[in-house]
């Protein structure tokens, strides 16, 4: 059994998932199979993924199969940008949950806190309070059973849970071992919200990322954590993977992880992280390096009331 975290409501989310952004239809199938079949019980995507009918296909076959029942998998979707926009968002859900072939998901986050129109041409100066509200709603109406939000600052966090509706479940940052989001996992612990960390392994394949019209990103040069001496070390001495050491990493901050991988030994070895485990020294070791450096600075916020990085911005 996969060790769980239990969300203010009662919910229970897997410490360990697959994520699946970059995962083309194809590749997601037999990631999704390949991950349930080693013990994964959380399954991570997004409506801007491109990629939740193949994962609806893959849960529906392992269930006809046998091999799990639906309410043994922990399933998170997100709304993207459009979807959040004012009245969209329940249509949004009941689409993701008929490509997902679904009745309800597990875990519906807010992809970002600033809205736009469909093709992101245009901004659209939704406040979060109105966004929330709208979170709210589809909790309500019984097709999620916990709602979150992902790339939010603390400070619009505050502002959803001061509407006095129903709170922040989750909140998923990119958080790793160079950016490793004290401030914020803090925050989160003090108002019983659950972390949930991307890019755990400082994103190796984001250089790869192409958007939906072809255009590839341009990226900050940023040091490798899997080649980081004391990460390396810690491997050595629990016979562990690099990869394995920056997820165990987070995993004793609290803080649940969602590696996403397409290759078979590489979903297998990370989610062997239950057989050890590093001591609190061993995680302030890994810390000294005092590199604090975010790997997605979402710039099409720049300019939005509720861009959530324009206090970082220079």
């Amino acid at each position: 059994m996969t060790p769980t975290i239990t969300l203010s409501n009662g919910v229970k989310q897997p410490t360990v998932g697959l994520g699946t952004w970059q995962s083309t239809p194809e590749q997601v199938i037999s990631a999704v199979k390949t991950a349930v079949h080693a013990g994964y019980r959380l399954i991570d995507t997004a409506s801007g993924y491109y990629n939740e009918e193949a994962i609806g296909t893959a849960i529906k076959e392992l269930i006809e199969e046998g091999v799990i029942k639906r309410e043994d998998v922990f399933i998170t979707t997100k709304a993207w940008t459009n979807e959040i926009a004012p009245g969209k968002l329940e249509g949004a859900l009941k689409k993701s949950l008929k490509n997902l072939q679904l009745e309800y998901v597990d875990l519906y986050l807010a992809h970002m806190p600033a809205a736009t129109n469909d093709d992101m041409s245009q901004q659209i100066p939704s406040s979060v309070e109105d966004i929330w509200r709208q979170f709210d709603a589809v909790y309500k109406a019984g097709l999620t059973k916990a709602v979150g939000v992902s790339n939010w600052n603390n400070d619009q966090i505050n502002r959803a849970l001061a509407l006095g509706v129903t709170p922040v479940h989750n909140s998923q940052v990119e958080l790793h071992l160079y950016f490793p989001q004290h401030e914020h996992v803090d925050f989160c612990k003090a108002h019983n919200i659950s972390v949930t960390s991307y890019s755990t392994l400082g994103s190796p394949g984001r250089v790869d990322f192409t958007l939906p019209n072809g255009q590839k990103l341009d990226w900050a040069p940023a040091p490798s954590e899997l080649k980081d001496t004391n990460v390396l070390a810690l491997a050595e001495k629990y016979h562990k993977s690099p990869a394995q050491i920056l997820l165990r990493y987070a995993l004793d901050r609290g803080i649940a992880v969602i590696p996403k991988s397409i290759h078979e030994e590489r979903i297998k070895e990370n989610f062997k992280l239950f057989d050890f485990s590093l001591t609190q020294e061993e995680v302030a070791k890994l810390e000294q390096s005092k590199i604090n450096q975010r790997l997605f600075a979402q710039d099409f916020m720049i300019g939005h009331p509720e861009d959530a990085f324009a206090n970082e911005r220079h």
